[in-house]
């Protein structure tokens, strides 16, 4: 097989929506600190939500992007902790994939402190294949050949292959 046609991580996104400002934000970022060994971004909130008490450019959330190797691994232990199964309908038509963990206590070493309380997160998956670089770049810009796109029967195989993921039908 072609090694250009293997796909691979080009970038996960945790996000933790808080919902609010003030301490449990600053919990929420220390325990994705903690898990991803990377300092998390804060999230503003776009528009005014009184409903929600939620004003605009307020921080209601943390998100952090991870690369490489860094990826491949948060990746493993994240899939661990959401049970090793994945539904089909969490997959999209262009090779990404997202999946829910409701309780960072479901991470090794990670324990419940009432101080802290409970966050959940949600993780998104990017998969591309070389080469995806020439339908970004600015100049001498071509259109991706369609063996260099990634769908979703690619992804879930690759995914159940690398990983060991049992992937069940959407219910």
């Amino acid at each position: 097989m072609n090694a250009n046609l293997i796909p691979r991580i080009d970038k996960i996104v945790v996000h933790v929506g808080v919902g609010e400002s003030g301490q449990r934000l600053v919990n929420a970022e220390t325990i994705m600190k903690t898990i991803t060994k990377q300092r998390p971004v804060r999230s503003i909130a776009k528009k005014t939500l009184p409903n929600f008490g939620i004003k605009k450019n307020e921080p209601i959330g943390a998100k952090l992007t991870l690369r490489g190797k860094a990826a491949e691994d948060f990746l493993v232990i994240a899939l661990k902790a959401a049970g090793n199964t994945l539904k089909k309908s969490q997959f999209d038509q262009q090779g990404n994939f997202s999946f829910g963990i409701e309780e960072h206590t479901d991470f090794p070493g990670m324990r419940y402190d009432p101080e802290i309380g409970i966050f959940g997160m949600d993780i998104s998956v990017a998969l591309k294949r070389s080469g995806y670089r020439i339908a970004l770049r600015r100049i001498c810009q071509k259109k991706l050949p369609l063996r260099q796109r990634l769908n979703k029967d690619d992804t879930i195989e690759f995914v159940a292959k690398k990983f060991g993921i049992q992937i069940l039908e959407a219910a």
